[in-house]
């Protein structure tokens, strides 16, 4: 069969994963969480099936990582500090085992485990 990477809906898919973290992230910044959710929950379909590929691309990681990113963030506006820290757990397996290292993959592993420290914080703080 042939590679999914080199097939042109491939790439279009990414892009369209890339516009809805867009309309998204304009969702948050707008105040509208019931908004970004529904975009992020459309766009979580299109991210599996890129990240199905043997050896994705790393356009497709960082599509699918800024999604997990901005779930994450939604769900710890939600109070879901679990789940968000699950989803943020993800990115933090991507990155911590993606190859080549580069500085933007470095930052995106940080970020991750910042951000599932702050989870932790939160968890802790509601005991």
């Amino acid at each position: 069969p042939p590679d999914p990477v080199t097939e042109p809906w491939y790439n279009e898919t990414v892009t369209r994963i890339g516009a809805r973290n867009a309309q998204a992230r304009a969702a948050l910044v707008d105040r509208d969480a019931k908004r970004a959710g529904a975009i992020l929950a459309e766009a979580q379909p299109l991210a599996a099936k890129v990240l199905a590929a043997p050896r994705p691309t790393l356009a497709a990681m960082e599509a699918a990582s800024d999604l997990d990113e901005l779930y994450g963030r939604l769900l710890v506006q939600w109070r879901e500090y679990g789940f968000a820290r699950q989803t943020f757990q993800k990115n933090a397996a991507r990155w911590k085992h993606w190859e080549p290292k580069t500085p933007d993959t470095e930052r995106r592993l940080r970020a991750a485990l910042d951000a599932i420290r702050e989870c932790d914080r939160r968890i802790a703080s509601q005991r």
